[in-house]
């Protein structure tokens, strides 16, 4: 014979603290939207492209049948020892990069000083430096980033000897810069306070206890 059950249930700021905490933990594990790191990513292109790096890009696959080009940029963390970001792409000359940088981002002096660094060593070089970032092994931090620097010259004349250096350590500088970009976007994301905000916009109820209901 059939029963009816009846259960009283809460909006998220009805719960007790304890209750809460339940339901955020419940909330945190279903994890943030797919592509959260969508918003880090485009700003990360922007500020590629203002330094003379032009990000690889490869063929993905669309719902409709057609393809768009992704970025060549890769993550893994925030778990482990051998977590971090890397990219591929081309470096070259690009006027003005310091003072476009700080236009862009006045207060990230991170990305200032490699700003400066790379318009340094491309004026030690007459502005010909290039160089190509290919990513190598199975993991994504700044150190899978294999990069091979050349200087365009009618001569045949080579790099100065620190260019390799200087230029490497500064595009590893930027992949690391990207991790902690992508690292402070998620942890906002799993914060308690987006995690209620999430509950309460999506208005989820519980139970006294802080289960989920429904």
């Amino acid at each position: 014979m059939p029963e009816v059950i009846c259960t009283t249930v809460y909006q998220f700021p009805e719960l007790s603290e304890a209750a809460k905490e339940r339901a955020r933990s419940w909330y945190r594990e279903l994890g943030p939207h797919d592509d959260w790191w969508d918003a880090v990513y485009e700003d990360f292109e922007r500020i590629c492209d203002i330094l003379g790096v032009r990000l690889k890009t490869t063929p993905v696959r669309l719902m409709g049948g057609g393809t768009r080009a992704k970025p060549c940029i890769w993550f893994s963390g925030f778990w482990s020892q051998g977590d971090g970001a890397s990219f591929e792409g081309y470096f070259g000359h690009a006027k003005g990069v310091a003072a476009r940088i700080r236009d862009y981002a006045p207060t990230d002096a991170t990305l200032h000083g490699i700003a400066d660094r790379l318009q340094a060593i491309q004026r030690r070089n007459f502005y010909k430096l290039a160089a190509e970032v290919s990513h190598r092994g199975r993991y994504y931090h700044e150190y899978t980033m294999s990069v091979d620097v050349t200087r365009d010259s009618p001569t045949w004349q080579p790099p100065t000897e620190d260019a390799e250096e200087i230029v490497t350590e500064a595009l590893r500088d930027l992949a690391r810069w990207l991790y902690r970009q992508l690292q402070a976007e998620y942890g906002h994301l799993t914060s308690d306070e987006a995690i209620e905000e999430g509950i309460i916009v999506n208005e989820y109820t519980f139970t006294e206890g802080g289960r989920r209901f429904g």
